[in-house]
């Protein structure tokens, strides 16, 4: 606590001083073509609303200098391309705020045609269910902890499991069916504390400062992507800045840390950042049971060897501890019904790329590691499950993109992947289901590898400036599976009615191979890749050009899910969220004999409203989702979703006051999910199995940030009040074995949290 201590000295030093100087600052970026990534000279760059702008130079590059500091819009226009404006566009008196522009070249040109700006970014490859947010979207939001998951739960057909949590369930799929991209690499998952086999967690270790987009697709996603069912979230870190060295200390919700960053000679730079959690400290003293602790540490260096050649090196790695105070019967109690996980998890990679006049091409090299210590424990603190497990991935992935013409492209890849898995796991006593089943399995002790490939074909074209055109071509090989080798092709195509009105489609065949903890019984290793067919029909309209209506319907037809051999009402697809244990009779696992004839389906209609900041100052997002998700297992029965939430309406959205004041809020009511009611002696029925559903839940947050520019130094503050009217919702139903009785599972009421940030 010594570091907070300091820490509010300092700040406490600055803010007394009071002295304003008149603060400006820089705007600088990059401008280069969407598909070859071709740095374009000559592009003029307006601040809109001032008479700040200047062109790009040879390199594509550019710097404005001397803005006074505010949230502004930045446009990009030349000749031959689309014109685009970003928003969100914070200049402070601390650094240059960064923009990257990828413009698209124009397939028709006529003489005299007004070209609309656009605000609302396009990719070439995908036609719908995408959405990118910005660094500022995302540090702003309200609830969020500025978190990059967190973030996504406004978003239409993401359903949120509980507060705490960042399990995304997407249109209807299991936490574990999520893609996860940063800078290129795949991540297993990026949260702390995750779940074995799943892609959740109670909180990103991505530090939100140093990313410069997400980009996230809910559905029909191109062959480019793969060994996922539901969705794709791409991160790109931004570079270190290249004028001097530069930091940020900072205290938020739940954490404090350091970030540093800045030149390391004229071509390349770094960044750096560590953090830890201080919620140990306040659990300990609050005298809580339940004492998580987390590190987190992210490092990027960018190397460019010229204006064609370019080297990153990334490391991201987490430190997960959890520790239990037994110091009375309650607390004991309390703690027996609590999987504890310990972990270490790193990704760590080099990526290479090389521009050439109709295009670029990646190479990248990465390892991923994962180190599992799970334990639960008895109310006499004997153990009721061990777990040891390790997971190592090697990958090697190459990447081309050709551009053939003004608006068409080619992209081709690669990937090879060897596995490491081993481990031990150990039910002391043969456990028995609440349901009465006894799992099979007492030890498990397994080191085996597998191996991945992927290669992958994609034409990409826009006919006549109106018909957008994709197909694609996917095929997987894993050795660890009955069926090896698979194919997957996607289509989409969007065509613009006008200038206001687009619609579009995409159709595609979706492939995910089971978690590696699903392959430690070796007769598992029958199972096949899961199978989604994914429909997806959807409308655009531009009300304004800040404001886009859109509205989507979307068909996921699953097969081939694994269901156990056991418990034949069980289907994996209803697993993965949370903590697993004994909370789900240990299914998320998957620790028993299992068979790839689950299957099931999942169908929605999705309305969403997106207003950017502009210069009326209001953001804001609402959208309203309708969905309905069922799955059978070997008994052929079919059942509601663990996860479905039938209806979901999100509201958020925020004012900007001036330089240094900005509010915002957010609310979301979503129906309730389905569960099993417990008989009155803590046993369960097959035949009630996901037969009930919980009460519907809502919340509102709200949040008030406050800047302050000095001549070079930012302080950012906020405060958060989440659930402000401290709704209880109830997010389970358990057993209590002590009182006999059934208990609701509560969220926390209203959580206020404030943050503080120094940037130097």
């Amino acid at each position: 606590m010594k570091f907070l201590k300091i820490f509010y000295v300092l700040l406490f030093q600055i803010i007394s001083l009071n002295v304003f100087a008149q603060t400006t600052g820089t705007i600088s970026g990059k401008v280069a073509d969407i598909i070859s990534s071709q740095p374009l000279p000559g592009v003029n760059i307006l601040v809109v609303g001032t008479n700040f702008g200047t062109s790009t130079n040879i390199n594509g590059e550019f710097k404005i200098k001397n803005i006074p500091v505010g949230n502004y819009q930045v446009r990009a226009s030349f000749i031959g391309y689309t014109t685009q404006i970003k928003s969100d566009v914070i200049v402070n008196s601390t650094k240059p705020s960064f923009i990257n522009f990828k413009l698209e070249e124009s397939v028709i040109e006529l003489e005299g045609v007004t070209v609309t700006a656009d605000l609302f970014e396009n990719v070439p490859t995908e036609v719908n269910s995408i959405k990118s947010f910005s660094y500022e979207e995302i540090r702003r939001a309200p609830g969020g902890f500025e978190d990059v998951v967190r973030a996504l739960s406004i978003l239409p057909g993401v359903a949120r499991q509980s507060a705490g949590r960042n399990d995304l369930v997407v249109r209807g799929g299991a936490p574990s069916e999520n893609l996860y991209l940063v800078d290129g690499f795949t991540v297993p998952n990026i949260n702390h504390f995750g779940s074995q086999g799943s892609t959740g967690g109670p909180l990103s270790f991505i530090n939100l400062d140093f990313v410069n987009e997400t980009t996230f697709s809910t559905g029909g996603f191109q062959a480019n992507y793969g060994d996922k069912l539901s969705s794709v979230l791409k991160i790109d870190l931004r570079e270190g800045r290249k004028d001097r060295i530069g930091g940020k200390v900072l205290v938020s919700a739940s954490q404090f840390g350091f970030n540093l960053e800045g030149p390391v000679n004229d071509k390349s730079n770094f960044l750096f950042s560590i953090r830890r959690s201080y919620l140990d400290f306040i659990f300990n003293a609050a005298g809580f049971n339940f004492v998580p602790e987390y590190y987190d540490l992210l490092t990027k260096y960018n190397y460019n060897i010229d204006n064609k050649n370019k080297i990153s090196y990334l490391f991201i790695g987490a430190l997960d501890r959890v520790k239990f105070n037994n110091d009375d019967k309650d607390d004991i109690y309390d703690n027996s019904r609590i999987l504890g996980t310990d972990q270490n998890q790193y990704t760590t990679g080099i990526s290479f790329k090389h521009l050439f006049s109709k295009g670029f091409y990646n190479l990248t090299l990465n390892r991923n590691y994962v180190k599992y210590d799970g334990f639960q424990k008895d109310t006499l603190l004997n153990p009721i499950f061990l777990n040891q497990s390790k997971e190592a991935e090697h990958e090697f992935k190459a990447d081309l993109v050709y551009k053939i013409a003004k608006s068409s492209e080619v992209n081709i890849g690669t990937s090879f992947k060897i596995i490491n898995f081993k481990s031990k796991i150990l039910f002391p006593k043969q456990y028995r289901t609440t349901f009465g089943e006894i799992l099979p399995i007492t030890s498990i002790n397994t080191n085996t590898n597998f191996y991945k490939a992927c290669l992958y074909a994609l034409y990409s074209a826009n006919y006549f400036g109106a018909l957008r055109f994709n197909f694609g071509l996917r095929t997987n090989y894993f050795n660890a599976v009955e069926n090896k080798f698979t194919v997957s092709p996607r289509l989409s195509l969007g065509y613009d009615i006008n200038n206001l009105i687009n619609i579009n489609f995409s159709t595609g065949i979706y492939r995910q191979a089971p978690s590696y903890i699903w392959l430690a019984i070796p007769e598992n290793k029958k199972l096949e890749s899961i199978q989604v067919n994914q429909y997806i029909l959807g409308l655009s309209y531009m009300f304004r050009k800040d404001t886009k209506l859109k509205v989507e319907t979307f068909f996921k037809d699953y097969s081939k899910y694994p269901t156990s051999l056991i418990r034949p009402y069980l289907v994996l697809a209803n697993t993965g969220a949370g903590y697993s244990g004994t909370k789900d009779n240990f299914g998320a696992f998957g620790l028993e004999p299992l068979t790839s004839k689950g299957k099931g389906y999942s169908r929605g209609v999705e309305f969403s409203v997106q207003k950017k900041s502009t210069k009326n100052n209001l953001y804001g997002v609402a959208s309203l989702t309708y969905c309905q998700t069922y799955f059978a297992g070997l008994d052929n029965v079919e059942r509601e979703g663990q996860y479905n939430q039938s209806w979901i309406i999100n509201l958020s959205g925020g004012f900007i006051f001036n330089s240094k004041w900005e509010t915002s809020f957010k609310f979301r009511f979503a129906t309730g999910s389905p569960y099993t009611p417990f008989n009155p002696d803590g046993t369960q029925n097959i035949t009630d199995y996901l037969s009930l559903n919980l009460k519907s839940s809502h919340g509102l947050d709200i949040r008030v940030d406050r800047r302050w520019d000095f001549s070079n130094l930012t302080l950012i503050t906020y405060i958060d009040l989440q659930n402000i009217y401290n709704q209880k919702n109830i997010t389970g139903v358990r057993y209590n074995y002590r009182t006999k009785k059934i208990e609701e599972n509560e969220e926390i009421g209203i959580l206020p949290s404030i943050g503080i940030s120094l940037e130097f």
